[in-house]
């Protein structure tokens, strides 16, 4: 795939994209190495919108899941987060690190193995300890993955932090947010309202169909 370059409000983010990456388990490809749409909404909002939540990413933590190629992520470390952890499988974790390095991050940026379900991903998420801001994009696929999911944003959630998912809306959105529910969390939706794509904006096409949650865990289950 190659070399993208994502120009976001008047930031410019390097991503390296691989079609080449695949799950030695089940064959298949690792979707993860390439920028979804979801990714680019999230990291758009985030550059334009955030500010309406009262939110300022200058000295802020935060740490995306799932990151894949990790523009969200990286598009925090450009607007002033001090620190940003980039999670995901293990083979995705070069290509994040290319990324890093592509934009000058490595000195806020840090890529770890991060994988919810599985027994070493709560004590992987303790020593994380919270984070600010929580970033997902596209995780809403099979709601058996959300429980684990939200065990670990329980952990990594303090009294403050706030959870920020961009999701395309599909038949199985729904069931997957009730399923946070389910585990005690509040969702709010806000609709994704950016600037008016040009005829020749491929990225902007479809954002209609696009949202961003607002994820809040049960207080008595979050770090304090």
């Amino acid at each position: 795939m190659g070399v993208r370059e994502f120009q976001i409000s008047d930031t410019n983010v390097v991503i390296h994209e691989l079609d080449d990456l695949y799950d030695s388990t089940t064959g298949r490809v690792l979707t993860g190495s390439w920028v979804w749409n979801s990714a680019f909404v999230l990291a758009e909002w985030m550059a334009t919108q955030c500010k309406l939540f009262d939110f300022d990413f200058r000295d802020k933590t935060v740490i995306e899941l799932g990151a894949g190629a990790g523009l969200p992520g990286l598009m925090a470390a450009l607007l002033g987060a001090r620190r940003v952890v980039l999670t995901d499988v293990e083979p995705l974790l070069p290509g994040l690190l290319r990324n890093v390095d592509a934009n000058g991050l490595e000195d806020r940026v840090e890529v770890r193995e991060l994988v919810w379900g599985l027994d070493e991903s709560v004590s992987r998420a303790n020593e994380f300890g919270e984070f600010d801001l929580i970033l997902m994009s596209d995780l809403f696929y099979d709601s058996e993955d959300m429980a684990p999911l939200a065990h670990i944003l329980k952990i990594i959630s303090g009294k403050n932090s706030k959870i920020w998912a961009a999701s395309e809306i599909r038949p199985w959105t729904v069931e997957c947010l009730t399923e946070f529910m389910n585990e005690g969390f509040k969702v709010e939706e806000s609709q994704v309202q950016l600037d008016e794509p040009s005829e020749e904006d491929d990225d902007h096409a479809i954002l209609d169909s696009f949202s961003i949650f607002h994820l809040q865990p049960p207080d008595e289950e979050r770090n304090s």
